[in-house]
């Protein structure tokens, strides 16, 4: 495997390597029989990242201390300074996280909120549902201190539409007397898998005074985001492992100076957070070895012992990308083309449609979202919707070897398709001949029958 790998980095020099199956075979590890179709939930690596993690992880098992207490900040900032040039920002600003849920969580649990209780968080309607839900704890844990509202979203639409109803929401919230302290949006949503102008919102903020909280969960390796710098959100937090092909788990977290100081705290707290000084209580000692670094950038450099060899692999990872795919501007000038292309042709199998506006900015990502036709209302008025679901992705998985993201949006059932550098387009057409057979069973009833 070792020798393939170099191979490929010699030949990628002299000339692109080709993406789709070869590549596939030659470098992921998936199981011959399985196609991925559904890259944006989970990620995946090549072998020569999965063997580079290994490598870190020998050496954290062959010197512990030494490793864990030395080598490895040193190594942890070579990644940051790798992801801080890809993204064009001050490597002081940015350090790693598990998953962008865990960055979503750790500002929400961060920010103090007035104690009059105006205070307001703004979110979309196609918001992750695990930050949803970190926004019902927030506002059920600080009791009265803060409330949420949802920004409704009527798709397909023009980004215009979008950046309306955020103002008219805010001009809602001033309205009753309140104030909107934060808004949390989405580089690319999750379900419908589209790109959100979420530059636009992120400049609305700025207007109004309102912190920024952008959730790229499906962002970096996806989307361009080298001008994140420019853009200038109140706090960013994307996942390596999605679409940069690092390991699971590893978000990069990006808090520019001006906020570093609302972090407090990592989630859990650690070794890094200094309390304020109580009288009769002295300072709490901090075990790790001191390096000058700042309050933020320490604080995240040792969240307890657990297995961060996939941070250390994101430098290893943008290298690859670089040597062996060609660089970021052609993996997604590559990857955006296939989901267009390939999303027609699983909506031409359906005979419904994709998800997207006039403009095609909402197709701007590596997903694509299809229609599937299936009767919505009767489905839903008889409640065999979970039914139907489960049926559905049962029969992907069992009996051909791939998943794909099955969701209801609006009244409409959608697949939610991911394009990759191991995928081809005769992927697309084989999911879309795999839907339409699906739907048909759906239709004849098949989901009762194995209930």
């Amino acid at each position: 495997m070792g020798d393939a790998t170099s191979d490929l980095h010699t030949r990628a020099k002299s000339e692109p390597v080709q993406f789709g199956h070869s590549l596939r075979d030659s470098q992921f590890l998936f199981d011959p029989s399985y196609r991925n179709l559904n890259h944006g939930s989970f990620g995946t690596i090549p072998l020569h990242i999965r063997n580079l993690m290994r490598q870190y992880q020998d050496q954290a098992e062959g010197k512990p201390d030494p490793f864990i207490r030395y080598t490895y900040p040193m190594l942890l900032d070579e990644s940051r300074a790798a992801v801080a040039k890809l993204l064009n920002i001050p490597t002081e600003t940015c350090v790693f996280v598990s998953n962008a849920t865990m960055g979503v969580n750790t500002v929400l649990r961060n920010i103090v909120w007035n104690q009059d209780g105006k205070d307001e968080i703004l979110y979309f309607e196609t918001i992750y549902g695990g930050c949803a839900k970190t926004v019902d704890y927030v506002v059920e844990y600080n009791r009265g201190l803060v409330q949420s509202r949802c920004v409704p979203i009527f798709y397909p639409c023009p980004d215009e539409d979008i950046i309306q109803n955020f103002e008219k929401a805010v001009a809602e919230v001033k309205k009753e007397g309140k104030r909107v302290k934060l808004a949390l949006f989405d580089v690319v949503s999750s379900n419908p898998g589209v790109r959100f102008p979420f530059e636009a919102i992120t400049a609305a903020c700025k207007k109004h005074g309102i912190l920024s909280l952008v959730d790229g969960a499906q962002g970096i390796g996806m989307v361009k985001l080298d001008h994140l710098g420019e853009v200038d959100p109140d706090f960013f937090v994307s996942n390596c492992h999605k679409w940069l092909h690092v390991p699971r788990g590893c978000a990069v977290f990006y808090v520019p100076v001006r906020n570093q100081g609302l972090i407090r705290s990592t989630v859990p707290t650690s070794h890094g957070f200094e309390a304020v000084e109580l009288p009769g209580r002295g300072k709490r000692a901090n075990p790790l070895p001191p390096n000058g670094k700042g309050y933020f950038v320490n604080g995240f450099q040792f969240v307890g012992t657990v297995d961060n060899a996939p941070y250390l692999c994101v430098r290893d990872a943008i290298k690859w990308r670089e040597d062996v795919l060609g660089g970021e501007e052609r993996v997604r000038g590559e990857l955006i083309k296939m989901a267009r292309e390939g999303g027609k042709l699983v909506a031409g199998a359906l005979g419904t449609e994709v998800l997207d506006n006039e403009a095609g900015t909402m197709s701007a990502s590596a997903m694509t979202n299809v229609a599937l036709p299936l009767p919505a209302e009767e489905i839903k008025a008889n409640g065999e919707g979970p039914a139907v679901h489960a049926y559905i992705l049962e029969t992907l998985m069992e009996k051909y070897q791939t998943f794909v993201a099955v969701f209801v949006f609006q009244g409409r059932w959608w697949a939610r398709l991911s394009a990759q550098v191991y995928l081809d387009l005769e992927d697309f057409k084989w999911a879309g001949g795999v839907l339409k057979e699906i739907c048909e069973g759906v239709v004849r009833g098949e989901y009762k029958k194995s209930a």
